[in-house]
């Protein structure tokens, strides 16, 4: 179910996924993945390695955070690395569950800071504008513009689809992980991901057609 021929071509899709074939499927791992020597070092004390290992994951984990709880996004994923500091002489495992691990903590931090939120009175607040996410004029910033383009979609899929199609596509976690997360199947999972991928196709279409990005 992870392969999507029948899923047109479209940039901001294309920014998520990669081609094989002509067909569009979720990146595969580095035969070498590059987590794997800064967290073995950063695992042995090395501050500066875990800062490698920061850089690496940050940015797809405040990508997905955006989407699964975009007002306190930041804050959620200061709070996430906190947590990983603080337990990560406890943890024990390679990169791929290293990153399963920090993905979960970010999410259970997620639905902490959307109860408390929810248990906020509500009050009348201006209009946010998330320039982060707002198209670059400049050359150099084009890549993340197609990056954020794409995330932009996915937030505007089910909660439960978009959740699932940033840890499989954007934190580059395996069905089985991602699974193993969201509390699921791995075949519920490679079905929602498949079908979310055809819908952000779809809706693609029908705002390039009307003129909306």
């Amino acid at each position: 179910m992870g392969e999507l021929g029948d899923v047109p071509a479209l940039p901001a899709v294309r920014a998520l996924t990669t081609e094989r074939g002509g067909v569009l499927i979720p990146p595969d791992r580095p035969a070498v993945d590059p987590l794997g020597e800064p967290l073995a070092r950063a695992l042995s004390g090395d501050e500066d390695a875990f800062g490698e290992v920061w850089r690496l994951l940050h940015p797809p984990l405040l990508r997905y955070l955006r989407v699964r709880e975009r007002e306190a996004a930041e804050d959620v994923a200061a709070e996430t690395w906190l947590h990983v500091v603080r337990d990560l002489h406890r943890f024990a495992g390679g990169p791929a569950e290293f990153r399963a691990w920090v993905f979960t903590l970010g999410r259970h931090r997620a639905i902490d800071a959307g109860r408390a939120r929810a248990a906020r009175p509500s009050t009348p607040t201006a209009e946010v504008i998330d320039i982060g996410t707002a198209p670059s004029a400049e050359a150099a910033a084009l890549e993340r513009v197609d990056t954020e383009a794409a995330v932009r979609l996915v937030a505007t899929l089910p909660a439960h689809q978009a959740e699932m199609v940033m840890l499989r596509v954007v934190a580059g976690l395996s069905v089985a992980e991602v699974a193993a997360i969201v509390g699921k199947k791995p075949g519920t999972v490679a079905v929602n991901i498949h079908r979310a991928l055809k819908k952000l196709a779809h809706t693609h279409e029908s705002r390039t057609t009307r003129g909306v990005r």
